[in-house]
């Protein structure tokens, strides 16, 4: 992706109604039934909010695609979306107007015209996701809808050693939830890593997609390696058996962070300025 300069960000100058937008929105996803919009009352969700706040400042209703749907309290440094803009607006007015509409937990950080081909979703060739473990004794006070928590120490040494069996293509079928509508169980990780920053364990992990609660199924049976009740190469063994009901629980959202998404570079989409700490590269 491409550098985005600060006069890119705040140019005045109106894109014409019909332009193709996309933008990287981030959110806390603590408060929001998940990204995808829901025909329930009283649901809150991300797409909803962020959907209100652009049409807004379009004067006019409008409808957002995202890169990745996100569930209920989890996290996203680096969401990307696109709709196809009603009115003539100016990169400024989408960025700044917007956020002047959304609440404090969600932003818009920029703004960019692509072309008619592009597809927040299906444009995507690879997705990043980190989960963050806060390991303590006890668990913490501050943050406490950012992190997940595990109080017996992980030896990120055994889970980093069994993270290598995930990479490549493979049949992910023994980290799907039953709820997953792909057609198909098949994935290719060609990253995954485990790292410690002081009390903070991450799971750093990409993809070309990921199946409903891949992730969270997979930093389940991480950690369980982590805390020794299981050994590196049972991983290996979920992925032969493609059996769910052999892993361990589901890792609870508040860990998982969307925070990246990576495209052709035709695009010439901004870079994705580094996150804080828990998040950074």
């Amino acid at each position: 992706m491409a550098e985005q300069s600060e006069g890119r960000i705040f140019s005045t100058d109106p894109l014409p109604p019909g332009t193709r937008i996309a933008c990287r929105v981030e959110y806390d996803g603590s408060a929001y039934n998940g990204w995808q919009a829901q025909p329930h009352p009283g649901s809150v969700t991300v797409q909803q909010t962020l959907e209100a706040a652009l049409s807004e400042i379009a004067a006019a209703p409008l409808r957002v695609h995202c890169a990745g749907r996100t569930d209920s309290g989890v996290h996203a440094h680096a969401q990307v979306i696109h709709f196809d803009a009603p009115t003539a607006r100016s990169r400024k007015a989408w960025v700044i107007g917007s956020n002047s509409c959304l609440p404090p937990d969600i932003r818009v950080h920029w703004a960019q015209p692509v072309s008619e081909d592009f597809h927040a979703r299906f444009s995507a060739l690879a997705r990043r996701y980190r989960y963050v473990i806060a390991n303590t004794a006890i668990r913490p006070a501050l943050l406490g809808r950012q992190l997940s928590w595990q109080r017996y120490p992980l030896d990120i040494g055994r889970m980093h050693a069994a993270a290598r069996f995930l990479l490549g293509e493979q049949d992910f079928s023994a980290f799907r939830a039953a709820s997953c509508q792909s057609s198909t169980p098949y994935r290719c990780v060609d990253h995954c890593e485990v790292t410690r920053r002081g009390d903070l364990v991450v799971i750093d992990i990409q993809a070309n997609a990921f199946l409903h609660h891949m992730v969270r199924n997979i930093a389940g049976s991480l950690m369980a390696v982590g805390i020794g009740s299981r050994e590196p190469v049972w991983i290996e063994e979920l992925l032969a058996g493609q059996d769910r009901t052999r892993a361990a629980d589901t890792a609870s959202a508040t860990g998982l962070y969307l925070v990246d998404v990576v495209y052709p570079e035709r695009f010439d989409l901004p870079a994705t300025s580094p996150g804080p700490l828990l998040l950074g590269t």
